[in-house]
């Protein structure tokens, strides 16, 4: 019985010094964290999670706000990159289609009108 006592205590103490050890001494310190600082394959995943948002909600502001925290291109623009990733990658049709569906949106919400003259 006291073999098993001091394996649990053991284990206790390690427990405690590495919990110590990982918010005391030396903390996670998180830098560059935006989703701009994303390698292309998770930023390709973020678009098409802003695809699908937007086949739920069809809200193009919000597509837009969403996509402008990857960097400074036009939201058509990103998207048009992340189709070409996910074509080169293998990326299922029907993900495709949203991700075409939401360039298509964004292009028609940036193009200016075309009105007749007088």
């Amino acid at each position: 019985m006291r073999r098993w006592i001091l394996f649990l205590i053991s284990i206790l103490v390690g427990i405690a010094v590495g919990v110590f050890y990982g918010w005391f001494i030396q903390p996670i310190a998180y830098t560059n964290t935006s989703p701009g600082a994303l390698k292309q394959d998770y930023q390709t995943d973020y678009v098409l999670m802003v695809a699908e948002i937007y086949s739920l909600e069809e809200n193009a502001a919000n597509a837009t706000r969403r996509l402008a925290s990857l960097g400074d291109l036009p939201g058509a623009e990103i998207v048009r990159q992340a189709i070409l990733f996910a074509e080169q990658s293998g990326y299922n049709e029907q993900d495709l289609d949203r991700l075409r569906r939401l360039r298509l949106v964004l292009e028609e919400a940036t193009s200016p009108l075309m009105t007749p003259g007088p």
